[in-house]
């Protein structure tokens, strides 16, 4: 919402501008609010949420990042004056960010529930060194961002981080958006209740699924949800001789026939084919995750110790790549048993 600034000032000094300060406190750790401005102290008080209330020309630093928290209906003007005066980062809270904002905030003190679907539940992978993106975005609020790599930073970047609970957060160095995979699978999969579709997204790439789409699923008995595939010629392995070294293929090759040598057997006519389900995207039924995370991630672990040098020597994303070509091999394998649908693969700018 703020395209990467880090400190902000909220215009405004009444209800609206306070929401936002406590909300941006809570659920947006990344930014810190300095203080309110407003176009005059008339009427407002000089400290508010136990920061400083100051008229527009107390403030010299152009560059400061401002966000309007007034009714809608005004922001046009403030945004006018603010530029007229040499302000130039400027984001409107409208009615639609002030609701994505709040929304989240209620739901993180456990307060005022929103209604919202309860069919998926999906985490979005972010990490502490993520480029900011360019545009704004509303993010659904049944798509959660975890920290991925959490034990490995001195900084949170949201409130669900992939170091609580069980977890792999210290292999994030190898198995990329995977560590939150596990994490979901250790912490979330294992409880009874709860959202009968789980699943996995980047903070770039997200899978164009709307509200409908998640009723349609439901209606329809999908069971999963993957990108439409990316195309290769003359068949997938142009894509991992390109991002994987042969030994380490090798390695997740014998690691596969020792464990899952059903699995093997397909493998090499997968391969012979165009189609790969790439980026770790999917959203599955419960159980299918469930299954598909207790086939994965053995396999991972003892390619691992297979490799050269083994994965706890090493920092290169190589299980994460590796991850890409065993999750199509799992789902085209179960291809013809499964209710599988696909969809648009989004890239955030």
């Amino acid at each position: 919402m703020l395209r990467g600034m880090k400190q902000i000032v909220i215009f405004g000094a009444k209800s609206i501008a306070l929401g936002a300060c406590l909300a941006v406190k809570k659920v947006c750790p990344e930014y810190e609010v300095s203080g309110f401005m407003v176009s005059s102290l008339s009427g407002n008080a000089s400290c508010l949420c136990g920061l400083p209330v100051a008229e527009v020309d107390c403030f010299t630093d152009k560059n400061v990042c401002i966000l309007i928290a007034t009714p809608e209906d005004v922001q046009g003007s403030i945004e006018t004056m603010l530029k007229g005066k040499g302000f130039q980062n400027i984001v409107c809270l409208d009615s639609e960010k002030e609701s994505a904002l709040m929304g989240k905030y209620f739901r993180s003190i456990g307060r005022f529930p929103a209604l919202r679907n309860d069919i998926a539940e999906v985490y979005m992978a972010k990490f502490h060194r993520d480029k900011p993106l360019k545009n704004n975005y509303r993010i659904p609020d049944w798509v959660r961002p975890i920290q991925v790599g959490a034990a490995l930073a001195d900084k949170r970047i949201a409130e669900t981080a992939d170091d609580l609970g069980e977890n792999i957060s210290a292999k994030n160095v190898n198995y990329c958006e995977l560590t939150a995979l596990y994490w979901i699978w250790k912490n979330k999969l294992q409880e009874e209740k709860g959202a009968p579709y789980l699943g996995l997204f980047h903070y770039r790439r997200f899978l164009e699924l709307t509200d409908d789409d998640l009723l349609h699923m439901k209606n329809e008995n999908v069971d999963v949800v993957l990108p439409y595939p990316t195309v290769h010629e003359p068949d997938i392995r142009e894509h991992h001789s390109r991002y994987i070294a042969e030994s380490d293929w090798e390695a997740m090759l014998r690691a596969l026939k020792e464990l899952e040598p059903g699995y093997a057997g397909r493998f090499e006519e997968i391969l012979r084919q165009p189609y790969l389900y790439n980026y770790n995207i999917v959203v599955a039924k419960r159980e299918i995750l469930k299954d598909y995370c207790k086939w994965l991630f053995p396999i991972l672990e003892r390619t691992e110790e297979l490799s050269t040098p083994k994965g706890n020597e090493r920092a290169d994303r190589y299980i994460g790549y590796l991850g890409e070509n065993l999750l199509t091999l799992f789902f085209m394998y179960h291809g013809n048993e499964w209710n599988i649908k696909h969809v648009g693969r989004k890239m955030l700018i």
